[in-house]
């Protein structure tokens, strides 16, 4: 049994049907609410946040892949990401099953540093202090030998289908709504990205190869890295058409955050919009090197495809 906690979201989704393809025909999926993605899939109701409940969950499981995403709050993940974490620990424990963490990059540092699997967890937000307490929870855990464990961390999505991100939202979503696309502060700074079945299929293959554990990973992007404007260009080429496209200053976000609730709590992630942004996944790359990343042009144009942008 592979069980997937948190399972409704574009991660879990994605991550269920390349379990079911390539790895095993047992797929649990967990959440307050799972949804099937398989006939076969089994559901399993459940609330991280009690530990009896997700003790329960894991009962039988040889791997479970820890994806919930929690409401974009930062009290909230400040408060919960290290609640969800502890049970998550204590129940792997119990059950005897492996965990595979998918993780974002929000408790590294907002520079401009190359980013890698030894980047330090230094962010002091709110959103990265609560994401680097539970890395830090299961990192300790991981040392002590406590659990069988690996980290598989990814930078902002892009993709199709539920795909959340400020990439997916400010510009594809727009333009399927035929306004302009947002960029935030510049649009000449390299951005790193991953599309979002690649990031699936990539924690699947980490969490059934027996040798990626004890470690953390990043999951594999396009490494020919591309600006806004770049990206921008690159859809407009597929549409036939010129893209224009609004950047939006500080002053404007500032001014924007008073009333819009969604746009306060990104105001801690916007100095990384203002920098090179450079997640480096050459790790995964040598050690899987038959796996194929989606290039940004073949990810643009299903996305395209699957949002019918004219």
């Amino acid at each position: 049994m592979q069980t997937i906690l948190g399972a409704n979201g574009i991660i879990g989704e994605e991550l269920a049907k390349e379990l079911r393809n390539n790895y095993s025909q047992k797929i649990r999926l967990v959440g307050r609410n799972p949804q099937k993605t398989h006939a076969d899939d089994l559901l399993f109701k459940a609330d991280l946040l009690h530990a009896e409940s997700v003790n329960k969950a894991l009962e039988n499981t040889q791997i479970a892949y820890l994806t919930v995403g929690l409401p974009y709050d930062s009290e909230i993940w400040l408060r919960d990401w290290v609640i969800i974490m502890k049970n998550v620990i204590t129940a792997c424990k119990q059950n005897n099953c492996k965990l595979v963490y998918f993780d974002n990059t929000y408790a590294y540092a907002q520079d401009s540093k190359i980013q890698t699997e030894e980047t330090p967890l230094t962010s002091e937000g709110k959103k990265g202090r609560g994401k680097r307490m539970a890395a830090e929870l299961l990192l300790k855990a991981i040392e002590s030998q406590e659990i069988e464990a690996v980290i598989c961390r990814a930078p902002e999505f892009y993709g199709p289908g539920k795909t959340k991100g400020l990439t997916n939202s400010l510009i594809f979503e727009n333009l399927k709504k035929g306004k302009n696309p947002k960029v935030f502060l510049k649009d000449n700074v390299l951005r790193t990205l991953i599309f979002t079945p690649d990031a699936s299929k990539a924690m699947a293959l980490i969490g059934n190869t027996p040798r990626a554990y004890g470690q953390t990973w990043h999951l594999p992007c396009d490494d020919n890295r591309l600006t806004y404007k770049q990206f921008i260009g690159k859809i407009g080429a597929q549409l036939g058409r010129n893209i224009k496209y609004d950047v939006l200053s500080w002053w404007v976000l500032k001014i924007g955050s008073f009333f819009d609730k969604n746009l306060k709590e990104t105001q801690e992630l916007l100095p990384r919009y203002a920098i090179d942004n450079i997640f480096e996944s050459t790790k995964f790359r040598d050690n899987f090197p038959n796996f194929k990343v989606t290039s940004y042009e073949q990810g643009i144009r299903i996305i395209i495809d699957d949002y019918k942008i004219k």
